[in-house]
C-alpha cells in the first residue's frame, strides 16, 4: 500500500476516533500508542514445563503472532510509528501478557496463515481467520472470539444491489480466504479477481478495475473508513466466526488461548477492544461469542 493511501487511513481514523489515534497519526518521534494497555500484566505468571511449547515460548521471551497489516480495524501497520494496531493485535497482546512475554507481530496474509503455523513461523495466528470444516482438519482453533458477516462492497451509484447482481461482474477477494469458495457457490457467474491482500482489492475497486469486493463486513467497513464513496449492499451472505489459529496437535496452546480469551470476555476487556476498534465504526453493540469450535463449523457449512 502506498504512502498516500496510508495517510488517508490515518486521517479517516482520526476523524472517527480522535483520542485513540492522536498519537498513532503523529510524528515519528512519538511513543507507541497505548493500544491494548488494558492487558494488565499478570501478577503471577504461570510457569510452564521447559520442554513444553509454552515453556519454550517463555524461555524465548516472545510470542510470535501472525496478523494482517492492511485490514483496519483488525490489523494494520501505522506508517508513522511502524506499530501494528487493531482488534486482533490487542487480543494478541493479551496472550503475550498472560504468558509473561513480549508480543512479536509478523504479517500473515490469508494465503500463508496455515503454512506459517505448519512451519513454525508463527506461534499463533490472529488474522481475521474463519473457522471452517476444511481448516479444522489442518490446524487447531481457539473457540471463536469474533463473528463477522459476509457482505458485498461497491462504489456509490453502482447498479449492483446484492450478490444476485454479481453475474458477469468482476469481484475481488483474497487468495486463501473463505470467499474464494463462497463466490463460486453464491455468484458462480461472477468473474473472480483473487489477490494476496485486501489493500489490493481496495485499490482495484477505487480505480475501476473491479466492480465489487466481497469479504467480511468489518474488513469492508475498514475500506469505507478509507474511502467514503464506497458502500455495503445486499443482505449478509455468511457468518464468519474468527478463531485463533494454532499448529495441529498443540492442544496445550489451544487450551491456554481459550482460557485467556474467556478471561477477556468475562472481565470486560473484550468489550473495550471491540468498542475501540469496531463499535466506533459500526455504531453497533455486540457481545463476545460463546460458541465452540464445533458450533462455529456448523455456522459455515
Amino acid at each position: 500500500m502506498g504512502t498516500n493511501t496510508w495517510r488517508r487511513i490515518c486521517v479517516a481514523l482520526a476523524l472517527v476516533v480522535l483520542a485513540a489515534f492522536a498519537v498513532g497519526c503523529g510524528s515519528d518521534d512519538e511513543e507507541e500508542p497505548a493500544s491494548g494497555s488494558e492487558s494488565t500484566p499478570a501478577a503471577d505468571v504461570e510457569k510452564y514445563p521447559a520442554d513444553s511449547t509454552l515453556g519454550k515460548i517463555q524461555a524465548k521471551g516472545e510470542l510470535t503472532i501472525g496478523v494482517k497489516y492492511d485490514v483496519p480495524p483488525f490489523g494494520f501497520k501505522n506508517p508513522q510509528t511502524n506499530n501494528v494496531e487493531g482488534f486482533d493485535v490487542d487480543m494478541g497482546k493479551a496472550l503475550a501478557t498472560k504468558l509473561g512475554v513480549k508480543p512479536k507481530f509478523i504479517e500473515a496474509i490469508s494465503d500463508n496463515r496455515i503454512p506459517f503455523l505448519e512451519k513454525g513461523t508463527a506461534d499463533v495466528i490472529l488474522s481475521t481467520m474463519t473457522i471452517n470444516a476444511e481448516r479444522v482438519e489442518q490446524i487447531e482453533f481457539s473457540d471463536p472470539y469474533y463473528i463477522a458477516r459476509g457482505r458485498v462492497l461497491v462504489k456509490e451509484g453502482s447498479p449492483i444491489k446484492g450478490v444476485e447482481d454479481l453475474a458477469g461482474r468482476k469481484v475481488c477477494t483474497a487468495l486463501g480466504s473463505t470467499y474464494e469458495e463462497n463466490l463460486k457457490k453464491q455468484a458462480p457467474k461472477a468473474k473472480r479477481s483473487l489477490v494476496d491482500s485486501y489493500s489490493e482489492c481496495l485499490e482495484l475497486i477505487q480505480n475501476g478495475a473491479v466492480d465489487a469486493v466481497s469479504t467480511d463486513d468489518v474488513i469492508l467497513t475498514g475500506m469505507i473508513i478509507q474511502d467514503d464513496t464506497l458502500k455495503l449492499v445486499g443482505e449478509e451472505l455468511t457468518q464468519e466466526p474468527y478463531g485463533a489459529g494454532i499448529k495441529k496437535g498443540e492442544t496445550e496452546v489451544q487450551e491456554f488461548v481459550n482460557q485467556t480469551f474467556d478471561e477477556l470476555k468475562q472481565d470486560g476487556r473484550w468489550k473495550q477492544f471491540y468498542e475501540r476498534w469496531v463499535g466506533r465504526y459500526t455504531n453497533q453493540a455486540q457481545d463476545p461469542p460463546t460458541i465452540s469450535v464445533d458450533e462455529a463449523v456448523k455456522l459455515t457449512q
